[in-house]
Formats: C-alpha cells, structure tokens, sequence
C-alpha cells in the first residue's frame, strides 16, 4: 500500500463490513429508469468451508423485483490474487447485466472474426437456426460480436484499494449500456475507478462511498466537483 498517504493508512485495516444487500438492491431497483442497467460484479464467499453461492441468489433476487437478467457473464482474471486454500485459484467473477425493461442502451462491441470472408452453404433445416431455414450461400462478416467473456488483467487501477477491478472492465460495461450523457451511478464507488471511467467517457456520474479514505482517494483521481443531483434531468 505504498500508493497510499501515510495519514490515510490508518483507515485502510482489513475488517468485515456487514451490509443489507437486500436493501441495496431494493433502493437500486427503485431509482433504475426504465431501460436502464445495473451491471453487478460478484463472486461467491466461503463461509465455514463452503462456497456460499451468494453471487446467483442475488441475481434471481433482482429479478423477483421485476428486472430482467438479460445477460449472465464472466470476468477471467489472468493474473488472479494468489491464495492458499484446498480449492482451486479463483479467477473469475460473475457480471450480471440486469435490465428494467429492453435496455435502452445497446453498444455492443465487436473483435475480428476468425472467418472472415469465408462463404459456406445453407441448407434449408428444420428448427435450425434462423439463418439456416433457407438455402444458398452465407458470407461471414468481418467482425462479430464480443463473447460474453471477459480476459482482463487485474491491474494497479485501484490506487491502493484492496479489492480493485480494472478500470478496462468498467469502461466497457459503461460503453456497452450508456451513451455519452447518461448518469452513472457506482453505490459502491471505491477509490473511484468507475466513475473515472464514466468521466473519461463523457457520462455524469454519481458515486457513493462509506469509507472516508476512499472519499478522499476518489477526489484526487477524479479532480473535478461531483454532479449536483439537481443537474441530473
């Protein structure tokens, strides 16, 4: 934690923090605008020797408060947090993309495709594919559609928070479901990565943090004033 002040260190001393997750996701739910998304990271704990499964209970958790899960997705960490343990290293995170109605923002991004150019003959098939039931030819586009998975390396992006996440992954996820002046809100904020990415990408952003050395962190990276909430529309 060399990256922190030393008048700050003090504040940065592992401790369980309990908090209402029912709660959080409730007063989530309730702000979220039609169309909009909440992209939720999370990974299971173990608690007295079992996984707790925590992380897909709370995606059925939102949708009984009626949002859609509309996409279920991975972050691979190549170069996980090494551990000792009697299981395998873990080195990835569920993302799940939760949606109150069709989100109204959808960016998808897209990577070269392996088959570019290459043309391949349809044949007409019963309960195939939508693509499949006619015949004649089909040409692969150039790009296609990133996969649901995600290789991003953890980084030093957290300026000294214990549980940082690349400011790559952010960035993505806010270019994939909001356009350029949206607000984007981290309840979670951190030492503000996700609101640096939001930033960087031309969105408003609020962040909410209870930890007032990560405040602190947060302002410095950031290096402007927080959006008052009477300027959001």
């Amino acid at each position: 934690m060399t990256d922190i002040p030393a008048h700050l260190r003090k504040h940065f001393k592992p401790a369980v923090v309990s908090w209402d997750f029912a709660g959080v996701a409730r007063e989530l739910t309730r702000v979220l605008k039609p169309g909009g998304v909440i992209v939720w990271v999370v990974s299971d704990a173990t608690v007295n020797g079992s996984e707790t499964g925590t992380s897909m209970r709370q995606a059925l958790h939102f949708q009984s408060l009626g949002l859609n899960l509309h996409d279920t997705m991975a972050w691979v960490k190549p170069n996980p947090r090494p551990t000792q343990s009697t299981r395998y290293e873990t080195a990835w995170e569920f993302m799940f993309v939760l949606s109150a109605g069709r989100p109204k923002a959808i960016n998808l991004m897209r990577e070269p495709s392996l088959n570019a150019g290459c043309v391949r003959t349809k044949h007409r098939a019963n309960g195939g594919a939508a693509e499949d039931n006619a015949e004649g030819e089909y040409r692969y586009a150039e790009t296609k559609i990133l996969r649901n998975v995600w290789e991003i390396a953890l980084g030093a992006d957290g300026a000294g928070h214990p549980a940082a996440y690349p400011e790559e992954l952010a960035k993505r996820h806010i270019a994939s479901w909001s356009n350029p002046g949206d607000v984007v809100l981290d309840p979670f904020a951190g030492s503000g990565t996700t609101l640096k990415a939001a930033k960087e990408l031309n969105r408003h952003w609020l962040g909410i943090e209870i930890n007032s050395a990560y405040v602190e962190i947060c302002h410095k990276r950031l290096a402007q004033d927080v959006l008052k909430l009477e300027d959001v529309k």
